[in-house]
C-alpha cells in the first residue's frame, strides 16, 4: 500500500520552491519503488481539497507541520527562530565568505546540528537547507555607495533580532515585515528600501516601485525542508537515509537554481532601466566593520560556539 506524504507550499516565488517539491517528490518515488508518494500543492490546492474550501494562512504552515495536520512543507529559517533561536545564526552578516563556505556549513555536521536542536524543541524534523535566493540585496529608490546612505533609511528587514540589529548599527531604521509586502510598502512610502532576493524581484512586483538593487550580499536567506517529526520516527531507517539524501539533492539543485537566476535577473532590471550596483570595495570593509557590534551582542547567544565554528568550516 502507497504512503503518501503531503508537501505543501505557501511562500513566493512558488516556482523556485516547486521545483524542489518535485526533484524530491521524484526521487523519492523512485528510490522507494513507489511505496511512498509525495504529493505536492499549492496552499490553495491544500484548502481546497483537504480543508473544505477554507482558506489558510502562509504563516500557519508551520504549526501545522507540527501537530501533523499536514506533513511536510519549507519554512524561512526566520520563522524557525521562533521556536529555535540557534536558527538566527544564519542572519549574521557577512557570515559566509562564499556559496562553498555555505554549503560546507549547510550539509555538514553544524547544518545537522541545527536540525538536530530544531527537533529537540519540537515536533518539527528539518531535512535540508535551501537558499530561497541566496545572499539578500537591498531593493528601493537609492544607490548605497557610502556609510553615510544608511543614516536614517528605513529598510524592510526579515523578522529576525539579527536582521534588525544588523541594520541599526550602520544608522539604518529596521523595519520588520514578511518580504511579500516590500513591494506595497515602498509604494505606500513606509520604507524607502528593503531586504529581498533576486528571484523575488519580479515575481513579487518589487521592479515596479524601484528603481535601485544594491548588490550587497550582506547574509542569506534560507529555507528548510521540513517535516512533522513523528512521521519521520515512524519510517524505517532505510526510509529515513532515502528521505535525507533526496532533500540534500533537491536542495542542491533548488539552491544552483537560485544562483542561476542572479544573473537572469540583473540583466532584466537593466534591460528595464533598474540600476544594479555593488559597493565600492572601501564601503563594503566599512559595513563588514560597522556590524561587529553584532557579533559581540550575539556571540554568547547561540550554542555550542556556533558562531566561531560556522565562520572557521
Amino acid at each position: 500500500m502507497t504512503k503518501k506524504i503531503r508537501w505543501v507550499l505557501a511562500h513566493e516565488p512558488y516556482d523556485l520552491f516547486l521545483r524542489a517539491a518535485e526533484k524530491f517528490s521524484s526521487e523519492i518515488k523512485q528510490r522507494t519503488a513507489g511505496a511512498v508518494e509525495i504529493e505536492v500543492l499549492s496552499l490553495s490546492e491544500f484548502c481546497n481539497v483537504y480543508n473544505n474550501g477554507v482558506q489558510i494562512h502562509r504563516y500557519d504552515l508551520q504549526k501545522m507541520v507540527n501537530d501533523g495536520t499536514i506533513e511536510m512543507s519549507q519554512m524561512y529559517t526566520t520563522t524557525l527562530g521562533q521556536i529555535d533561536h540557534n536558527m538566527y545564526v544564519m542572519d549574521l552578516p557577512f557570515l559566509f565568505q562564499d556559496h562553498e563556505h555555505a554549503a560546507r556549513v549547510l550539509d555538514g555536521e553544524i547544518g545537522q546540528e541545527l536540525m538536530t536542536s530544531l527537533a529537540s524543541k519540537s515536533n518539527i524534523k528539518g531535512l535540508a537547507f535551501t537558499y530561497s535566493g541566496g545572499f539578500r540585496a537591498i531593493v528601493g529608490n537609492q544607490v548605497i555607495d557610502c556609510m553615510e546612505d544608511f543614516e536614517g533609511l528605513r529598510v524592510r528587514v526579515a523578522r529576525s533580532p539579527v536582521a534588525e540589529d544588523t541594520f541599526t548599527a550602520v544608522g539604518a531604521v529596521p523595519v520588520p515585515m514578511p518580504v511579500e509586502n516590500l513591494a506595497a510598502a515602498i509604494e505606500n512610502g513606509d520604507v524607502d528600501a528593503g531586504e529581498s532576493t533576486y528571484p523575488r524581484i519580479y515575481s513579487m512586483g518589487q521592479n515596479c516601485v524601484s528603481t535601485v538593487i544594491n548588490h550587497t550580499e550582506h547574509s542569506l536567506f534560507l529555507t528548510t525542508i521540513i517535516m512533522n517529526k513523528a512521521l519521520w520516527d515512524s519510517l524505517d531507517m532505510a526510509t529515513q537515509q532515502i528521505f535525507a539524501t533526496a532533500a540534500v539533492s533537491a536542495a542542491q539543485i533548488e539552491r544552483q537554481e537560485s544562483l542561476d537566476d542572479i544573473e537572469i535577473t540583473q540583466t532584466r532590471a537593466v534591460n528595464d532601466g533598474i540600476t544594479v550596483t555593488t559597493m565600492p570595495e572601501s564601503v563594503a570593509q566599512q559595513f563588514r566593520t560597522a556590524v561587529q557590534p553584532v557579533y559581540e551582542k550575539y556571540n554568547n547567544t547561540f550554542d555550542n560556539n556556533l558562531i566561531d565554528r560556522i565562520r572557521k568550516a
